[in-house]
């Protein structure tokens, strides 16, 4: 990656700093606490949720929405786009994009950084894998729910004469689903092995589909429903191309199931709720809870739990490590360490692995190489997830002495990752460092200049930087444009 030595020119402080105000973040999301099969409809929700969750998406109103709900989405759009920009240029994006061109359907959207353009699901499916293939998008609840929200919204958008407030209101309607789906029963999107990006993505980034559309009402029920069907994911399948695939996938149906819905594609009005639907399949057994509908469009998640953005391209679980590792760093030396632990909770080592990487997507999720090249070279940014970069010696030889253990005081947590780093020098000396909350959280936060230059230097590896300093000020700023005609051609790399 020819820009990435830029990146790792850039102050680490600046980048990855935590000292200034936050702007944005993830508390810990409660846990339901009645256990059983699905409940009934509760009483408080005086329709299926499939009707709330259309009556919320054609009666939103953007100006009615607070303003921190407004600057997270723009900030989520500066920092996805960006990430899909660098991902473009990646193995999985174009193994993708080679696919889409063979289909030869008609150019009528936009593929991030490309000049293929194509039918707008097949952009979406592109854009999606782009925007996941490097674990650099955000996290929002139980992981990245809505890594496809984005790659679904640009093409949609570009295909329907959509305004940049129109692609703002999209988002934050889409989120505010996610938040609901996913808080109604939390733990069927960790425990039973689901991937969100694909169990919850896919139906949130219909609703953002369905609000571009303009589609009526009646109709939103059969979308929704339809997406049920097709919400998919496993964790199985982390550290390989298939997990970006999961985003890529929920982008693609969601735009298939909103074409499919507005001509009068028919599905089942009480999907979610209904026996032998979406919560009765994915959260068998465990806590649920349908009270979150009740509250869509009075409150934000957006704005109560809000979301992180990461410092590092890798799995997010692993980052409280690799901040516990970087501020041992500075004390130690590499010839001196004999041995170095890295425990974490119990939830994270299902996802990370204690074993070297064969391939640079398995790299994102190995504790022993995530350590041993942050305390070889600092923080893992592009550069460490390379074929050239697994083939470090000099970080090899330093991961063999990477062991990883339970974290006991935290080992069953859920909601956050803390972890703790000890290094047993060749005399006997231990020094330790834990990290509670990881970078980027809300009670870590980056700062508008850290997310900035993150978004310069992906967005470098695919367009020139005047084009992403220009992209940069209209994401930042969506929502007051009055066309969108000139964010397209920034988007393609000639």
């Amino acid at each position: 990656m020819a820009n990435d030595q830029n990146f790792n020119n850039v102050d680490r402080r600046a980048f990855l700093g935590t000292a200034a105000a936050g702007v944005v973040g993830l508390p810990a999301v409660a846990v339901a606490q009645q256990q059983g099969p699905a409940p009934a409809l509760p009483a408080t929700l005086d329709k299926p949720v499939s009707e709330i969750i259309a009556d919320f998406i054609v009666g939103f109103d953007l100006k009615n929405a607070p303003p921190v709900a407004i600057e997270r989405s723009r900030t989520a759009f500066v920092d996805g786009v960006g990430v899909m920009l660098a991902g473009s240029q990646l193995p999985p994006a174009k193994i993708v994009g080679d696919v889409v061109r063979l289909t030869s359907s008609a150019p009528a959207a936009t593929i991030v950084g490309h000049p293929l353009r194509a039918a707008p699901q097949l952009a979406a499916l592109a854009n999606g894998v782009a925007g996941h293939d490097m674990d650099f998008d955000l996290t929002y609840f139980a992981g990245q729910t809505i890594a496809g929200l984005i790659p679904a919204i640009l093409p949609v958008a570009e295909t329907s004469s959509a305004t940049s407030a129109d692609m703002l209101a999209a988002f934050i309607i889409a989120a505010e689903v996610a938040g609901r789906v996913t808080r109604a029963a939390p733990l069927a999107l960790r425990a039973a092995g689901w991937h969100s990006t694909g169990t919850v993505g896919v139906i949130a980034a219909s609703a953002a589909c369905a609000r571009l559309m303009k589609i009526d009402a009646k109709k939103i029920p059969d979308i929704l429903g339809i997406t049920t069907s097709l919400a998919s994911g496993l964790s199985i399948n982390f550290g390989t191309m298939t997990k970006p695939l999961h985003a890529g996938h929920a982008a693609h149906d969601a735009v298939l199931a909103a074409m499919l819905g507005a001509r009068g594609f028919t599905a089942n009005a009480t999907a979610f709720e209904g026996k032998n639907g979406y919560y009765a399949s994915f959260a068998r057994g465990l806590p649920l809870s349908l009270e979150p509908f009740a509250s869509l469009g009075k409150s934000y998640d957006l704005v109560d739990y809000g979301y992180s953005i990461k410092p590092y391209p890798c799995g997010g679980l692993g980052h409280t490590a690799i901040d516990a590792a970087l501020e041992l760093r500075d004390s130690v030396r590499i010839g001196d360490i004999a041995h170095v632990e890295v425990a974490i909770t119990k939830w994270a080592a299902g996802h990370i692995t204690d074993r070297y990487p064969n391939t640079v997507e398995a790299a994102k999720f190995s504790a022993p190489y995530l350590a041993a090249y942050s305390l070889v070279h600092g923080a893992p940014l592009l550069a460490a997830f390379t074929e050239q970069a697994l083939q470090d010696q000099s970080v090899r030889a330093a991961a063999q002495k990477v062991s990883v253990t339970t974290y006991h005081e935290y080992a069953d947590l859920l909601d956050d990752s803390p972890a703790k780093v000890t290094i047993t020098l060749n005399d006997g000396r231990k020094v330790e460092r834990a990290k509670f909350y990881a970078s980027g959280s809300v009670k870590a936060p980056m700062t508008a200049a850290q997310i900035k230059a993150k978004f310069g230097v992906c967005a470098a590896q695919a367009i020139d930087k005047a084009a992403a300093e220009e992209l940069y000020a209209m994401l930042s700023t969506l929502g007051e444009q009055p066309s969108l005609d000139g964010l397209w051609p920034l988007l393609r790399r000639a």
